[in-house]
């Protein structure tokens, strides 16, 4: 099969077309031809090496955290899928590649496919999907009447959150540029803050819940939007001790990572704010959800540019820079 790889931790590197054996499935695993995929800065993030301390790649290996595609063939314990279910999927840690032609997948990693959506549109779903839901479901537990600020509205985890914060009943603010705040709107942001002429902490207060996807400076203001008791939910770090504990890491990681959000830890205890990191995880069950949102019409994709599989090069670059609206899809088969 046909894959992109990375051949070495390199910024901005390229990434190589290579000829790859077919994955091997395990008694779990489905493998999936894959129709689409799509692109997220973790990828890149992965790619220049960023995040070798805690997912220890060994080039070379392939990128990729969406899929949507038709399952081709089922290890001998899979009980929900069969050959030509038509799934998606964010595939699991160590186990990702989704620029490629096939991908073998944890029967627990996937969910069918929203029939009302195109395989390009639900590629586009499951990393931002999930990730909004373990924020705003999961951990912060979003009730009707709260008030939640997202940042970076026009972005892939923005465009969903929106969606989710509105459906759960919040009132939801959100950062985007002039240009954008029509997007934001139609998905159902109540407030809207210019962020190229507005400091969104001079004019959001008493919020229950933070999405902060920024900059560790926009993490700080982000404490001053919050009221006593509310929480800050960082998706861009830095890392705290919980996590740590959750992906097991040895005692020097652990400390590492307790000395990285030490700050902002002591900042928002002070104020009587809980922080929390969250790195998403993949969660077939939890797609079912998004699935039957999608289904009944309450959160739609927004997907900006569609490339062709041999643009994949093209089509990470294009997210770098930071002007993408939703999210950014590759078509790898018809």
């Amino acid at each position: 099969m046909k894959a992109f790889v990375v051949d070495k931790y390199k910024k901005k590197g390229a990434l190589r077309l290579a000829s790859l054996p077919e994955p091997e499935l395990q008694d779990n695993d489905v493998l999936v031809r894959v129709q689409a995929t799509a692109v997220n800065l973790l990828d890149s993030k992965l790619r220049d090496g960023e995040f070798k301390l805690i997912l220890p790649y060994r080039p070379p290996f392939v990128l990729g955290h969406d899929v949507a595609g038709t399952v081709v063939r089922a290890g001998p314990r899979v009980r929900r899928l069969k050959v030509g279910d038509e799934v998606y999927a964010r595939p699991r840690d160590h186990r990702v590649g989704t620029f490629a032609e096939f991908i073998a997948i944890d029967e627990a990693d996937v969910a069918l496919k929203p029939n009302n959506l195109s395989m390009a549109e639900a590629a586009s779903i499951p990393l931002v999907g999930l990730t909004a839901w373990q924020a705003l479901v999961e951990v912060g537990k979003v009730k009707p009447g709260q008030k939640v600020f997202i940042q970076a509205g026009s972005g892939g985890v923005g465009t969903f959150a929106i969606q989710l914060a509105k459906h759960l009943g919040a009132m939801v603010a959100t950062t985007t540029s002039a240009g954008n705040a029509e997007l934001a709107k139609s998905l159902g942001a109540d407030v809207i803050v210019d962020y190229k002429s507005q400091d969104f902490e001079k004019v959001l207060s008493g919020y229950d819940l933070v999405l902060n996807s920024q900059d560790p400076k926009t993490l700080e203001k982000s404490l001053a939007v919050l009221k006593p008791g509310g929480r800050l939910i960082s998706i861009s770090g830095p890392p705290d001790p919980a996590f740590a504990r959750e992906l097991g890491l040895n005692l020097f990681l652990k400390l590492v990572l307790r000395l990285l959000s030490r700050g902002v830890r002591k900042k928002a205890k002070r104020l009587g704010i809980g922080y929390s990191f969250l790195f998403m995880r993949a969660e077939g069950r939890q797609l079912n959800e998004i699935t039957r949102l999608i289904e009944q019409g309450v959160i739609r994709p927004v997907v900006d540019k569609v490339f062709p599989f041999e643009k994949t090069g093209d089509a990470l670059a294009y997210v770098e820079t930071g002007r993408a609206k939703g999210k950014v899809v590759i078509t790898v088969a018809d």
